[in-house]
């Protein structure tokens, strides 16, 4: 699987990690960004490149770190097609690729450690969408709600 990781600084150190464990999982791993620590990078910088390129399909998933990963989310879940959530628990990680389709997973540097996150994004990346009857009805009523928007 081809996975975007990117980051703010609050996130920085966490990305590299979660690069290394997907890596070592076997996936192709495309670094958005930053390549450098810089303390005044804002996440919406480096979430838009991330979602765009899970968006366009030239990613099948991505992780985006932030402080909290709120703001990665909120600002990932502008671009059409993005389907990104807060995941700090395992059932979530897992349940929303399976239920909700969820295609980016976003993490807060400040709430979770090393040992969490490689749960979270061995969760992540194991979870296939079921596309049972209820769950994607429901899916696309969000496409529909997505779409009365652009």
């Amino acid at each position: 699987m081809r996975i975007s990781v990117a980051a703010d600084h609050n996130g920085y150190e966490l990305k590299n990690e979660i690069s290394e464990i997907l890596k070592r999982y076997g996936h192709d791993v495309i670094d958005i960004g930053p390549h450098s620590l810089d303390p005044l990078d804002d996440y919406p910088d480096f979430a838009k490149p991330l979602a765009k390129s899970v968006s366009s399909g030239e990613t099948d998933r991505g992780i985006m770190v932030c402080g909290s990963g709120v703001g990665a989310s909120v600002a990932a879940n502008k671009v059409k097609g993005v389907r990104a959530a807060v995941c700090h628990d395992i059932y979530s990680a897992h349940q929303g690729v399976e239920h909700d389709n969820m295609n980016i997973l976003c993490l807060g540097s400040r709430i979770v450690g090393t040992e969490v996150v490689r749960e979270l994004v061995s969760a992540f990346i194991s979870a296939e969408y079921t596309n049972e009857e209820r769950h994607a009805r429901r899916l696309n009523k969000v496409i529909e709600m997505e779409n009365d928007f652009s």
